[in-house]
């Protein structure tokens, strides 16, 4: 048995061009259904916690406060690169800054920066239940760590106060 025959058909089932057509339908169907169920098939898979965090941006200057005074963050969703990722700034708030100095008789106090402020940004996603690395967009979410906080018209960079990774 030939594998094409005379009349041009695959194993004189099916004609070559035929086969190539159905293929490409066959993914494009496949394509499609991908990209319309791959969240659902995920979190099916992989149940999601909600993970809430605070970042603080120690010893803001002026400018920086009246930005986010003037346009607030709050409600908006966070970019990484140049799309979107689930994640929101819920609440935000500002917060004396606070440093230790030392005094002209050699004491270390700690002062209240006159002009100088903290943000402090709580974010909340959603990460699957019992990650051990947990992340926002490309960045890990550890207490301790740098974090970018990046909207579509405001980016900053501080530091993780504490992370909250809900138990159910």
């Amino acid at each position: 048995m030939k594998i094409i025959n005379e009349k041009g058909k695959l194993f004189g089932i099916i004609n070559v061009v035929d086969l190539l057509v159905l293929v490409a339908a066959i993914a494009v169907v496949a394509g499609v259904g991908y990209k319309l169920f791959a969240k659902q098939i995920k979190e099916v898979a992989s149940p999601q916690v909600s993970l809430t965090m605070t970042v603080r941006v120690r010893g803001a200057t002026p400018f920086l406060v009246n930005e986010v005074q003037r346009n607030s963050q709050v409600g908006k969703s966070l970019v990484n690169g140049n799309s979107y990722v689930n994640a929101q700034i819920t609440d935000m708030k500002i917060d004396d800054y606070n440093q230790q100095v030392t005094t002209a008789d050699g004491r270390i106090v700690t002062a209240t920066d006159p002009e100088k402020k903290d943000l402090v940004f709580t974010i909340t996603t959603k990460v699957s239940k019992g990650t051990p690395a947990p992340a926002i967009g490309t960045q890990e979410v550890r207490a301790g760590r740098t974090f970018i906080v990046k909207t579509n018209d405001f980016e900053t960079t501080g530091n993780i106060d504490s992370v909250d990774i809900a138990d159910n």
